[in-house]
């Protein structure tokens, strides 16, 4: 596992991609400052074309969609494909979080080397899935959870 000195540092289109996630939030919260919601997280994607794509979590009590899986599936109805960099943000300027585990584990067996944009005590940092998933057990739709492949971790 990597330490927090070995984390990289944003770079300009990962603060744009940033910006984009809040933007999108900020636009479409059903929350005011304080107050519980449907619609409070959002995310943002971008692919190896460049471009981004956004979506806003529906909190559900049965486990509805967060943010994350919303902008990977606004991707791929778009078009996009070859997912490269990840971020959710909170509404009403809360800033980056991280992924629950739910949304870690498709980032891990769905789109390997993704980076993924983390709050840390330094401010925002980036890491690769892999990095966020030591040790993780892959799962394909073909074969379910896969033996541990060495060759995913460095």
């Amino acid at each position: 596992m990597l330490s927090l000195a070995e984390l990289e540092l944003p770079t300009a289109a990962d603060i744009e991609l940033i910006e984009f996630a809040r933007a999108v939030i900020d636009a479409n919260t059903d929350a005011g400052p304080n107050e519980d919601g449907a619609h409070t997280m959002g995310a943002a994607v971008r692919d190896a074309a460049g471009r981004m794509f956004a979506g806003v979590n529906l909190f559900h009590f049965t486990g509805g969609p967060c943010a994350e899986l919303v902008a990977l599936s606004a991707a791929r109805a778009q078009g996009g494909r070859d997912m490269t960099t990840i971020v959710a943000v909170g509404n009403h300027g809360r800033g980056v979080v991280g992924p629950c585990g739910r949304d870690r584990q498709v980032l891990f067996d769905y789109y390997p080397g993704i980076r993924v944009l983390l709050p840390t005590a330094q401010g925002v940092r980036v890491v690769t899935i892999e990095d966020l998933m030591p040790f993780a057990a892959a799962w394909t739709m073909e074969g379910g959870t896969q033996q541990f492949n060495e060759e995913r971790f460095c």
